[in-house]
């Protein structure tokens, strides 16, 4: 398994870091170097990678820990609530509901999240510049589904608001800590100890061209939608606690991935196939060439979760070279595009 996983890597000119699970058993594999002008290998226990928009299911599974946690209470909501709760001064917040929120079909357009504004931006602050920022738009109609890290920006913002406690705290304390990650952050609390891994590109015969990483004012503009940073193998064991019972139970899971506002295969941070048995998600950062791409089954027992750090920036051609090593894990068994 190792050297054939390698050897596709390298085939198609990637690197990075890759946890392949075959009948329930997870094998983190790596190649190339995560940092190339220190020498730092991907697999490095001191390399974390960008996690881009896998983020997202994460910020989705807590805040349907608290639509349980305060059933019953004067903070009770679901996914029906209208979002106009918390954000009394957003456009169209009287039409936008938590569902439409964890499904992108706020009718929220607002883009530029990911054009670094130059700017260290605090939590609070990065979710006023996003209320602002959708003001100052037209907006489309709620129920119509558009991509967009909004949605979980302010989704980062309500679960601030309904604990009391900033989206940094509830993160480690209900993801980090419950599952005892050791190789999981959010941008700002990366030890010194550790480093975020250098993106590349393969140009004109040569690997490590064109470097560059994610910088803290980028990170700090996208909390709850891409701040974090972790490891293949943490993230193997998020993926686990979604359904296990140490972040959600397998119907909050269910509740999550169906939910009412769901117009795509997309719910709640992933998107689901093949009648439900395959799940997938796939993340990038705009200016840096990162790709992050998983499919597993549902039941957890086979699949690939792919954090590469040179790429060539096509989103098809990465998930290309996972359904090559998906399709030598388990043939018959994962969809393609």
């Amino acid at each position: 398994m190792r050297n054939f996983v390698r050897s596709t890597l390298g085939k198609h000119n990637v690197r990075g870091s890759v946890v392949v699970i075959k009948d329930g058993e997870p094998q983190q594999i790596s190649y190339g170097w995560g940092w190339y002008g220190k020498k730092l290998g991907n697999g490095n226990s001191k390399i974390v990678y960008p996690t881009c928009s896998l983020q997202k299911v994460i910020t989705a599974a807590m805040i349907i820990q608290l639509i349980n946690e305060t059933n019953h209470t004067n903070q009770q909501f679901s996914q029906y609530t209208k979002i106009s709760r918390w954000y009394p001064n957003l456009k169209n917040a009287d039409q936008i509901s938590v569902g439409n929120l964890l499904t992108h079909t706020s009718g929220i357009t607002a883009t530029d999240t990911e054009i670094d504004r130059g700017y260290n931006y605090s939590e609070d602050n990065s979710i006023n510049w996003i209320v602002d920022h959708i003001n100052s738009r037209g907006e489309g109609q709620p129920g119509t589904y558009f991509y967009n890290n909004t949605n979980y920006i302010l989704l980062a913002g309500i679960i601030a608001k309904v604990t009391n406690q900033s989206y940094e705290s509830n993160f480690q304390n209900r993801i980090v800590n419950k599952l005892g990650l050791q190789h999981t952050y959010l941008y700002q609390n990366i030890p010194r100890d550790k480093t975020d891994a250098i993106s590349y590109t393969y140009s004109n015969g040569k690997n490590y061209q064109d470097a560059e990483y994610v910088k803290r004012s980028l990170a700090s503009q996208l909390p709850g939608a891409a701040n974090m940073f972790s490891t293949p193998m943490d993230y193997y064991k998020i993926l686990i606690g979604l359904s296990n019972g140490q972040i959600l139970d397998r119907s909050d899971f269910n509740y999550l991935t169906h939910l009412k506002s769901k117009v795509t295969e997309y719910s709640g941070g992933v998107y689901l196939k093949n009648n439900d048995t395959l799940m997938s998600s796939y993340g990038n950062l705009a200016g840096t060439h990162f790709g992050n791409w998983f499919q597993v089954t549902t039941d957890m027992k086979n699949g690939l979760i792919m954090f590469l750090n040179q790429t060539d920036n096509n989103e098809n051609n990465q998930k290309d070279v996972g359904y090559e090593i998906l399709n030598y894990i388990k043939p018959n068994t994962f969809t393609q595009r």
